[in-house]
C-alpha cells in the first residue's frame, strides 16, 4: 500500500506538478464536498419525512443548505490556508480587489443579509418592488424570485412568469408588502349615476351590497390592526365598509370603500359589480352615467328661483 501511495505521489509530482501537501488538500476538499452532498441528501429526506407543510419544509431546507454551504466554504479555507492567521492574511490581500470586481454580488449579498434579518418580506408574501409585483417563491444569496402578477393581465392575477430580482434592489427601490403587518388592503369601486337619478337610494343599495360582501369581520380586522400597531405606527378609525359621495362632470359618483384580502381583490370586485348591475336593472329611478354632451336651458330646466 505504501509503495502504491509513493508511486501515485511521484506521478502527481511529475505530471501534475502537485506535491504531497497540495494533493492532500485536494483529497480533503473532495472529501468535504462529498460529505456536504451526503449531508444535504440526508437532511432533505428527514425534512420531507417529518413535515408536510410546504412553507416550513422550504424554510428548513434552505436554512440547512446555507449552513452546509458555510461549512464547506470555511472548511475549504482551513484546508488550503491553514489556521485562522493563514487565510485571514490571504483574504486581507485580495479583499480590496474583490470589493471592486464583485461590487454587485457583494451588494446583493448584503441585501440577502438585510432581508434575512429585518424581514421586509418572507417567502409567500405578495410584494411590489419598483415596477415588479408578485408572490415571493424563493430567496437566495444573490437574488429572490417572484411569480409575477399584473403587467398585461388585468387586476392582481398571475401572468405565469417567474421574475428573478437581485437582492440589492431592496436598497434602491421602494418596497410594498401586501400581506405583512396589516394583512388586508383597502379597495375602492366607483359607480357614477346620472344627476336625475335617485342617488340617495343608489347609495343605500350600494351600502347594502357592501355589507353582504364584507367577508372580513370588524373584530378580525381590528385585531390585525392591533397586532400591526405593535411594530408599525398603524391605526385606522373606520374599518367598516362605507360609500362616499362626490360630483363629477357627468353625474354623481358613489365610491365604495371596503377591506379585502389581497389575493381575493378581483374575485370580490367581480361579485360586487355583478350584484350592482342586477340591482340597478330593477330600479326605474337609477341610471348609470357616462360622458355625454347635452344642452341645458336654465329658463325651462332650472329651478324657478334661479331662472334669469
Amino acid at each position: 500500500m505504501n509503495q502504491w501511495i509513493e508511486t501515485a505521489l511521484q506521478w502527481s509530482q511529475t505530471h501534475l506538478g502537485l506535491g504531497a501537501p497540495r494533493l492532500g488538500d485536494i483529497i480533503l476538499t473532495l472529501g468535504l464536498w462529498g460529505a456536504v452532498i451526503v449531508g444535504r441528501f440526508v437532511i432533505q429526506k428527514m425534512v420531507d419525512r417529518r413535515t408536510d407543510d410546504v412553507q416550513r419544509r422550504y424554510i428548513a431546507t434552505k436554512s440547512f443548505n446555507y449552513l452546509l454551504g458555510f461549512i464547506f466554504f470555511f472548511g475549504t479555507l482551513v484546508i488550503w490556508f491553514g489556521g485562522l492567521s493563514g487565510w485571514t492574511a490571504y483574504l486581507g490581500l485580495v479583499s480590496a480587489g474583490l470589493a471592486i470586481a464583485l461590487q454587485d454580488p457583494l451588494v446583493n449579498f448584503a441585501g440577502w443579509i438585510f432581508i434575512a434579518i429585518r424581514k421586509p418580506f418572507v417567502v409567500g408574501d405578495r410584494i411590489q418592488l419598483g415596477e415588479h409585483r408578485g408572490d415571493v417563491i424563493d430567496l437566495r444569496l444573490f437574488q429572490f424570485s417572484l411569480v409575477e402578477i399584473g403587467n398585461w393581465v388585468d387586476a392582481d392575477q398571475s401572468t405565469g412568469r417567474i421574475i428573478h430580482i437581485p437582492n440589492g434592489w431592496v436598497f434602491k427601490q421602494a418596497l410594498a408588502n401586501y400581506t405583512s403587518g396589516f394583512k388586508f388592503i383597502w379597495d375602492e369601486l366607483s359607480v357614477m349615476v346620472t344627476f336625475e337619478s335617485d342617488w340617495k337610494k343608489a347609495k343605500i343599495i350600494l351600502d347594502e351590497i357592501l355589507q353582504r360582501h364584507n367577508s372580513i369581520k370588524d373584530h378580525v380586522a381590528a385585531e390585525e390592526v392591533r397586532q400591526a400597531s405593535r411594530k408599525y405606527m398603524i391605526f385606522f378609525q373606520h374599518l367598516t365598509p362605507i360609500v362616499w359621495t362626490h360630483v363629477a362632470d357627468s353625474g354623481v359618483v358613489l365610491t365604495m370603500r371596503y377591506i379585502c384580502e389581497p389575493r381575493k381583490r378581483r374575485t370580490t370586485t367581480t361579485a360586487i359589480w355583478e350584484e350592482i348591475l342586477a340591482s340597478f336593472s330593477k330600479e326605474d329611478t337609477i341610471d348609470f352615467a357616462y360622458p355625454t354632451t347635452r344642452y341645458y336651458d336654465n329658463r325651462t330646466e332650472g329651478k324657478p328661483g334661479a331662472a334669469p
